[in-house]
């Protein structure tokens, strides 16, 4: 980073001027911030891309006046043994108290009793506007609170869409409040036991809270005024991504500052070599998680592809912070916030000496039996992928414990041959409706098919599946059902509803696996390529990525297994972690092969892999548990997906700091060698004619990250 502006940012008087301007921007980015949530899209259909069958459907009931917003309640009562007359009564009541709900839209159908004489049933139709996600919660609750006010033994369960929907909402109230408590909480004890200072963890947590108000602030924009789709999922990583990644950012850099102190008798002249020696490392990290990011947006699927300009303008913001206010911050303090030990011009580098130049002893002499022996055991770690399953969560797997919602979709399940709530529509020409109801009505997994609904040239179909709507079997009714239509009638037959929305959630997000993950490994090989001056360096780099991210995956297959007592997952869920695992460990490989490289025109490869390793490699493992445990925080929600990411991504970390970048990749460079920078100029420099085994010899101290 140019020396002009690292001087600005520690300028004894331009930081003032940095502080003041970070404030206003965040007093005037927290109202922005607070409106995020208003701006979110949760329902499936936001997820998917315009093209798909379901969302044409979707799309042509609300021109048939089928309205779109319409969320069905199923009520289940049930009592073991047989229902009474005063059961009977009690449900009755209920079904007079819903008829008077303002979000009534259409006729209760019911009391519809089971053959068993166990259970009665009410579909109650809800229609809470566009803003269903926020209001559908409270309106359930109440459904909830009538319906369980029956006679002692006569139990009552709201599911159906809405009592899912209700559940999903609750499940993400308050989400982004205490993900954020939550990371600040594990960032903080991290940074306490790493700087040993009661004060200096304050400036790095005070930085991640600005970015993270000012990029919630510039995606509010975006959603409210460039139709960006933010959901709650990405509204959440964001929180995680921003508090993990800018204390990662923090982390280099006041490493490199403590070091320039060491050096430099004026804090403000210190700041500005740490600021021009750390910033192209940070700058280039950060950059490539952004073009990384970026590469969403070629995903299908909606979620997808909006959750890449959310990640990308939280780094970006992120990096601007780090790299103008924490700069200032830290200059104003002064000396004094490393207290109790304090960095005095001449005092010793610790990290000449350290834990990672005794691991650097150790490679050196059997470098490739190193690499051989971790790139097995990294092997064997990835068969366990055999293990995952990423095919889709059914409703019951979603969530961690049973809501409600759950456990009367099972009560139901028992008592009724098919199920309420969750229909399948066909949108067919007038003139083909006939034909279409004997056709949906001919398939094995229909239970029920209603009258067309004939409005002008259009016809709606309404069918009710046999089977569980998220199940298996009633995917497999819908892909019949789209195949056996194609050849009735004239015109385009659409089928739709939640089933065929699942579907096709799942067919998208596995071509966006197929299409983006290479997109990425594309535009991560490129960068590195440009950044090291090489080809051969970056291709081993790559290698070991596309290890680290097999080993996470298979290790967390078996973890899932063990104490989720899930091998299902999301379709989306190995680009997730692809993409946070190699545009975030990227991180690491820049750090520490940027370090190697410029040590290797003093010194040979050889011994730069040394010095690099034990230069960075308390910075990176620092970094490395400050993002494994921000991301592991994700593993306290009660929704099943964000739990396997964050502990999907968080031992991919852990693997990627403290296995792959600080033993695999530096025993790669002593074996290696000089040939890792080829066809580069630096290739054909040789080595020196021995490697000291701790690397740095001179008394200066080990720069970091420069």
């Amino acid at each position: 980073m140019g020396r002009s502006f690292a001087s600005r940012v520690s300028h004894p008087r331009l930081k003032w001027v940095i502080l003041v301007g970070w404030m206003v921007l965040a007093a005037a980015a927290g109202p922005l911030a607070g409106g995020l949530t208003d701006e979110q899209e949760n329902d499936i259909a936001a997820w998917l891309p315009g093209e798909a069958e379901s969302t044409k459907a979707l799309n042509a009931q609300a021109e048939l006046g089928s309205d779109p917003d319409l969320i069905p309640a199923v009520i289940v009562y049930e009592r073991s043994g047989g229902l009474t007359a005063e059961d009977e009564a009690a449900v009755a009541d209920d079904l007079r108290s819903f008829a008077e709900l303002d979000a009534l839209d259409g006729e209760i159908t019911g009391p519809i009793p089971s053959e068993d004489g166990e259970a009665l049933q009410l579909i109650v139709p809800l229609n809470v506007g566009p803003d269903g996600w926020e209001a559908i919660a409270p309106l359930v609750d109440d459904i909830r609170a009538e319906a369980s006010a029956g006679p002692d033994g006569l139990d009552a369960y709201v599911t159906g869409p809405a009592g899912n929907a209700a559940d999903s909402s609750e499940a993400f109230e308050g989400i982004d409040g205490a993900l954020l408590f939550a990371a600040l909480g594990v960032v903080i004890v991290i940074l306490l036991f790493t700087y040993r200072s009661p004060v200096l963890w304050v400036l790095p947590i005070f930085c991640a809270v600005i970015s993270l108000f000012c990029a919630q602030a510039v995606v509010y924009l975006f959603a409210r005024y460039a139709d960006l789709t933010v959901n709650a999922q990405s509204a959440s990583i964001l929180t995680v991504l921003i508090v993990g990644a800018g204390t990662d950012y923090a982390l280099l850099l006041v490493a490199r500052y403590r070091e320039e102190l060491r050096l430099h008798a004026d804090r403000h002249e210190a700041m500005t070599e740490a600021v021009h020696r750390a910033g192209p490392a940070v700058l280039a990290s950060g950059g490539t998680v952004v073009l990384g990011m970026l590469c969403l947006v070629a995903a299908e699927m909606n979620s997808t592809a909006g959750l890449g300009p959310v990640a990308a303008i939280g780094v970006a913001v992120t990096l601007l912070v780090l790299m103008t206010l924490l700069p200032a911050l830290l200059v104003i303090c002064g000396r004094w916030v490393f207290w109790p030990v304090r960095p005095t011009v001449g005092s010793a580098e610790p990290s000449a000496t350290g834990l990672w130049s005794r691991v650097g002893r150790w490679i050196t002499p059997r470098p490739r039996a190193t690499w051989v022996v971790t790139s097995v055991l990294l092997l064997a770690a990835c068969a366990g992928v055999l293990n995952l399953h990423p095919d889709g969560l059914s409703q019951a797997e979603g969530f961690r414990g049973e809501p409600e919602s759950i456990v009367g979709q099972e009560v139901a399940s028992r008592h009724f041959p098919a199920v309420a709530g969750n229909p399948v529509y066909v949108i067919t020409t007038a003139d083909d409706a006939a034909a279409v109801v004997e056709a949906v009505a001919q398939e094995d997994g229909i239970a029920d098919v209603a009258e067309p609904q004939v409005q002008g040239d259009a016809a709606l179909v309404e069918a009710t599946l046999a089977d569980e709507f998220d199940s298996e079997e009633a995917a497999g009714t819908i892909q019949d059902l789209r195949e056996s239509l194609d050849d009735v009638g004239d015109g385009e037959a659409l089928v739709g509803g939640n089933t065929a929305l699942n579907l096709d959630v799942q067919d998208a997000s596995q071509r966006d696996n197929l299409v983006v993950i290479p997109l990425i490994m594309l535009v991560v090989l490129v960068v590195l390529g440009v950044l090291l001056r090489a080809l051969v360096a970056p291709l081993i780099l790559i290698a070991t990525v596309v290890l680290s991210f097999g080993a996470a995956l298979g290790l967390s297959a078996l973890i899932f297994d063990w104490t989720l007592g899930v091998t299902n997952t999301d379709s989306s869920f190995p680009l997730f972690v692809f993409v946070f695992l190699v545009a975030l460990g990227i991180d690491y490989n820049i750090f520490l092969m940027t370090r190697v490289r410029e040590e290797a025109v003093d010194h040979g490869t050889r011994r730069a892999a040394l010095i690099g390793l034990s230069a960075t490699g308390g910075v990176i493992t620092s970094a490395g548990l400050v993002l494994a445990a921000t991301f592991a925080v994700l593993g306290t929600l009660p929704l099943t997906f964000l739990t396997q990411l964050g502990i999907a991504v968080a031992l991919g970390v852990l693997l990627d700091t403290i296995i792959v970048r600080s033993v695999l990749v530096t025993a790669l460079n002593l074996d290696v060698g000089r040939w890792m920078w080829w066809p580069s100029r630096l290739s054909r420099r040789t080595d020196d004619p021995e490697v000291e085994p701790g690397g740095r010899t001179s008394t200066q101290p080990a720069r970091v990250g420069s």
